[in-house]
């Protein structure tokens, strides 16, 4: 059986974090294969997994690296498949392994989560392949299911035990509390309710950034639909529009002052969302708002400012069944073309 799904480890050290990654795997059912191999020390082996790999039905792939964790761009150089980078803390809390994952050039982005946070790349990695496979896509709905109700029941299991005398457990306790389904008004005005990408802006400023995503999209021949629409100041417009866009695969929210954007679709969501932090008037970014997310809700983030990688990413995730867009993907790494 050839696995969906390949984790490379930069350093045998890193098996913590891979196993967390093939703990959701296990769970989800999924075939993966697990490597050793290092960027540096052995190039030329990296070169022959990866393109091998991809050759026979690799999907997606999964690079684990801390340090100067060039692993995760290594094996991007190599496939036009999806690439999920997960940093590792060794020295600086993994800081340094965070920026040199996620701050890649165009066109070779990685779909970088939090640090050590191999249970997030295998839920993502799951989404990627849950969009071409239903049972897959069932899986992960049930899987993130579980971890809402481990957040529920904590209520049980640590509010209700806390005795004070001021505390008043029993005022709307969690477990007796009705939870309402949110009403969509699909009459709501979108442009195309059918596209397969949708781009959410939480602020203007930051629409410069979506159209580089919808520039490659269109030349990728991908469709989408954007919106500005904030999640705080316009609460109940985003969530409907999110929820409108039943029909999308993959979101990108793009957003300045604490990213809550890709916070906002990832709670409504389960197709996968990628995160492309920005810069605001200040100077100040929103990468790690972005991609420290908490296990179960994985936000796919790329560099700050890069909405063509972002795009290049929504287009390595569709391509897994699409063999036209590998193909124009193929070119653009091999620089044969220029988008």
């Amino acid at each position: 059986m050839t696995p969906k799904i390949m984790i490379i480890l930069g350093s045998g050290s890193d098996i913590a974090v891979a196993e967390k990654s093939m703990d959701i795997l296990d769970k989800l059912e999924i075939p993966y294969s697990l490597k050793i191999a290092s960027a540096h020390r052995t190039p030329n082996l990296i070169r022959e997994i990866v393109e091998q790999g991809t050759d026979a039905g690799i999907e997606v792939f999964i690079g684990i690296a801390g340090l100067a964790a060039h692993l995760p761009g290594t094996i991007a150089a190599y496939t036009p498949r999806p690439v999920i980078g997960v940093p590792v803390d060794v020295k600086t809390g993994g800081i340094d392994a965070l920026q040199s994952i996620v701050q890649m050039p165009y066109p070779s982005p990685i779909a970088t989560v939090g640090i050590d946070r191999g249970d997030n790349a295998a839920i993502l990695a799951a989404q990627f392949i849950g969009l071409h496979n239903d049972e897959v896509r069932q899986k992960v709905i049930k899987l993130r299911k579980e971890y809402a109700e481990k957040v529920k029941q904590s209520n049980e299991d640590i509010v209700q035990k806390i005795e004070r005398k001021y505390l008043q457990n029993d005022f709307l306790r969690i477990k007796n509390l009705e939870i309402n389904e949110i009403e969509v008004d699909d009459s709501v005005c979108v442009k195309n309710k059918d596209a397969e990408v949708v781009i959410i802006v939480g602020r203007q400023t930051d629409v410069g950034t979506a159209k580089k995503v919808g520039i490659i999209l269109d030349r990728l021949k991908i469709s989408y639909d954007l919106k500005v629409v904030c999640p705080i100041r316009s609460t109940k417009k985003f969530t409907n529009y999110v929820k409108c866009m039943k029909n999308a695969k993959i979101f990108i929210g793009i957003s300045s002052n604490s990213s809550q954007v890709t916070g906002g679709i990832i709670g409504l969501t389960d197709r996968p969302v990628i995160g492309v932090p920005c810069t605001n008037e200040q100077g100040n970014d929103y990468m790690l708002t972005t991609v420290s997310m908490p296990p179960g809700v994985p936000v796919a983030t790329v560099g700050v400012n890069n909405g063509k990688n972002a795009a290049v990413l929504a287009g390595e995730i569709l391509s897994i069944d699409d063999p036209n867009i590998t193909e124009v993907l193929e070119k653009l790494k091999d620089k044969k073309i220029n988008l």
